[in-house]
């Protein structure tokens, strides 16, 4: 493995697992303040233990995307360092602003979890609602930065050089909007999802039934409006993207010649050598209506770029294809339970239970193809149209011995964590007798 497939495989591996600590994070506080909120209404103790419990699963996830994140934060530097001698200038505004906002989610949290019978109870409830706002907002601010690598803008590049350098217009780049949606909607569905799942199982269980039903129906509300909403941003992204990167949207799609009125496939295996993909399903004219609102709209192929801007073709059309598909299935899943709460006879049956029991991972799967589409979709650039990856990658020897740390180190993370959570949810269930 040479220096540059060791630095790629070592960052797609981090993003992997921090992608998963950085959305519970993001999502989980927002439970724990509405099961928090439900006490202070109703003052049910098992809001109150709910609470209790969902607080230290957010203190966990907090320290493990705090550990997981600084580590990825210093790959930036260490693997890719004339992509920072660059950039480092142009997206150093969001990268700052979302240090800002972990520090305030890191205050706020210190509050909320210290400050049972300490501090006003509407205030208490605030410093929660502040942990989750500040929570998606650092993730939001990552985002712009990594949506800059997609679409790069504020600042002129002549000769090899970086001029007349606009942080703000970089911040505010053509895909961030789109792609901060489409993937604060994931978090949600992904982790909502996740725990919904977990509580469903305990339920098909028989475990503690009353608490882990609440927290069901806390969870799953939120997945299952953000996965009804998914498909509107997906919508949005696939348009930017059929505007400003028609190469990825190719190899999402996997095809290679040029045409008017093009099919949407569906599956399929690709050959690339061959160009062609087989066993698929086309949908006349779809993918031409769904990338610019024209069923007869032209949609540019593969072969119209030079072999050397190509993408890995069948990594992102497989990867794009999971993600659509898990997709729609958690849209029909939460559309399969807001139409269970008129016929209440499908949740006296276990099978319902076990349906979203086996939801669990699901979302997470979606959302981790949907990052394979992105960053694999963009190669052969680092910063689209700009720099190549391999031009950015560092020049020193031995990045395989990095990587094996570095898996070392998520492995440990990912044991402990995975140890800390059942450790919490066999306290839960022992907290009913």
């Amino acid at each position: 493995m040479d220096n540059l497939d060791a630095a790629r495989m070592q960052m797609a591996f981090t993003l992997i697992f921090h992608i998963v600590f950085a959305c519970i994070g993001m999502v989980m506080p927002f439970f724990m303040v509405l099961s928090h909120y439900k006490w202070l209404k109703t003052r049910k103790p098992v809001f109150l233990k709910l609470t209790k419990s969902w607080q230290k699963g957010v203190a966990i996830f907090f320290v493990t995307g705090a550990v997981s994140g600084t580590a990825l934060s210093f790959e930036l530097g260490l693997l890719w360092p004339e992509f920072m001698k660059h950039a480092g200038p142009i997206i150093g505004m969001p990268f700052s602003l979302e240090g800002a906002a972990f520090f305030v989610e890191a205050l706020a949290l210190g509050f909320y979890l210290y400050g049972w019978n300490k501090l006003p109870e509407k205030f208490h409830l605030l410093t929660g609602i502040i942990v989750g706002l500040s929570g998606v907002a650092s993730g939001i601010l990552v985002v712009s930065a990594n949506s800059w690598m997609n679409a790069p803008s504020g600042f002129d590049y002549v000769n090899g050089e970086f001029l007349n350098i606009d942080p703000l217009k970089a911040f505010l780049n053509p895909a961030w909007f789109t792609q901060a949606l489409h993937m604060t909607l994931a978090a949600f569905v992904a982790t909502s999802f996740a725990v919904a799942g977990i509580h469903a199982w305990q339920i098909y269980k028989n475990r503690n039934v009353a608490l882990h039903l609440e927290a069901f129906k806390i969870a799953i509300v939120f997945g299952a409006v953000a996965a009804l909403l998914q498909p509107l941003s997906g919508d949005l992204s696939a348009k930017d993207i059929a505007q400003r990167q028609p190469v990825k949207l190719a190899a999402m799609e996997a095809h290679y010649e040029t045409e008017k009125g093009a099919p949407l496939y569906i599956g399929g295996i690709v050959d690339e050598e061959a160009q062609t993909v087989s066993y698929k399903l086309e949908i006349p004219k779809a993918l031409s209506f769904l990338s610019f609102g024209d069923f007869n709209a032209e949609v540019k192929g593969l072969n119209d770029f030079p072999k050397e801007d190509h993408p890995p073709v069948a990594i992102t059309h497989y990867a794009f294809q999971v993600m659509v598909g898990l997709g729609t299935l958690l849209m029909f899943s939460g559309l399969l339970y807001f139409i269970s709460l008129k016929k209440k006879k499908w949740q006296a049956s276990k099978k319902y239970w076990l349906f979203f029991a086996c939801l669990a991972p699901v979302g997470f799967l979606a959302l981790e193809a949907g990052w394979i589409v992105t960053e694999v979709g963009r190669q052969p650039w680092i910063i689209h149209n700009v720099m190549r990856t391999k031009d950015a990658v560092t020049p020193m020897p031995g990045m395989i011995y990095s990587f094996y740390l570095y898996v070392i180190l998520y492995a440990v993370l990912s044991v402990a964590v995975t140890w800390l959570m059942i450790r919490q949810i066999k306290v839960l269930n022992n907290s009913e007798n």
